[in-house]
């Protein structure tokens, strides 16, 4: 199972990025996709959910009408659409896949935001 992170990077307040989350090794379209950030010290938390459906999502309540989730099954990818960013953005973003059914859990290998004049 792989979960291949792409699309950080640096970017100045107010900004824009997308990033992208593909998947291989796993039938898609029946694990939920997260997005989850973490900065150093800190413990890795939940910034966005859509369900194995996607109809369902849920954000973190500090990114909420900033970032979209979305995900196209057919490519077996997840996005987080990223504006309005701030310094409090900055940190390592991680793409999760949790298959309830299975009792599995992936992890990708994390992409760098950078938010900084």
């Amino acid at each position: 199972v792989q979960l291949v992170e792409s699309g950080g990077g640096l970017v100045q307040p107010g900004g824009s990025l997308r990033l992208s989350c593909a998947a291989s090794g796993v039938t898609f379209s029946r694990y939920d996709m997260s997005w989850y950030r973490q900065v150093p010290g800190n413990e890795r938390e939940l910034v966005a959910r859509v369900l194995s459906d996607g109809g369902n999502t849920a954000y973190l309540g500090a990114v909420k009408g900033r970032f979209t989730i979305s995900r196209d099954n057919a490519k077996s990818t997840v996005y987080l659409q990223m504006n309005s960013l701030k310094s409090e953005d900055t940190a390592v973003y991680y793409c999760n896949a949790w298959g309830r059914a299975y009792g599995l859990n992936f992890w990708g290998q994390g992409t760098q935001v950078t938010v900084s004049s």
